[in-house]
């Protein structure tokens, strides 16, 4: 399977550099929907095609895409750089990564009545604040949020790569920030972000490359889930 690997950055040059507080405003949460919006600009044939691209803001009006075609040019970015994204893996490679990651798991919900009781049901909650409703009373949140973060994410990595074909072999925490997106609608979305590197195994390569074009997480249209790997050193 050939993936193309792709650098985009905003044209700065009028007229679109008329329009850049609109294409990449400071604010995160409308910076996360104008980039989204942005990125569907060069991949999308129509409104009935599916998503089949990754993407990550890398800051200044600068993008990387992974994705099954080619992006298209328009007048609101430079000419994409691109190329073929085919890596050979075998069982034991040591890659360097970095990801930027919404991460989730699915919690059982209770009854009100029996709060001991399954109801047959989950939702999907972030692992960090999830972990984080744990912490001693006592704490306070900005104290725990640090150690947190990282325990979630390193139990995370470990789900991942055991569904993905991969095992981490360390894995730090470079950021995490809550995202909100439609404050100012009925309805919006409020998700968390880890930024993350380290190091993995290759485990199974054929399972671990169909999970690099699918992407790791949630929230993969606002700009999560691509994991970028280098051999390690």
């Amino acid at each position: 399977m050939t993936l193309y690997l792709s650098r985009l950055s905003l044209n700065r040059a009028a007229p679109a550099a008329a329009l850049m507080p609109l294409l990449n405003p400071d604010a995160a949460e409308l910076a996360t929907d104008a980039h989204h919006r942005l990125m569907w600009s060069v991949f999308s044939d129509g409104k009935e095609h599916a998503r089949d691209f990754l993407w990550r803001h890398i800051g200044q009006g600068r993008f990387l895409a992974l994705s099954r075609r080619p992006p298209h040019a328009n007048d609101l970015f430079n000419a994409p750089e691109t190329k073929a994204f085919s890596p050979v893996l075998r069982v034991g490679d040591r890659l360097h990564f970095t990801l930027r990651a919404n991460a989730t798991k699915d919690r059982a919900t209770v009854s009100r009545l029996d709060k001991t009781a399954r109801r047959g049901k989950s939702r999907r909650v972030d692992v960090v604040m999830d972990l984080m409703r744990t912490a001693h009373a006592g704490e306070k949140r900005s104290e725990i949020r640090e150690r947190t973060a990282q325990a979630a994410a390193e139990a995370w990595m470990e789900r991942q790569g055991a569904a993905k074909g991969f095992a981490p072999q360390f894995t730090l925490v470079e950021d995490y920030s809550v995202i909100e997106l439609g404050r100012r609608r009925r309805q919006g979305a409020t998700f968390g972000i880890l930024d993350l590197q380290g190091e993995i195994e290759v485990v199974d390569p054929g399972v671990f490359l169909a999970a690099l074009a699918t992407g790791f997480g949630r929230a993969k249209a606002w700009g999560c889930g691509l994991m970028l790997i280098r051999r390690a050193k």
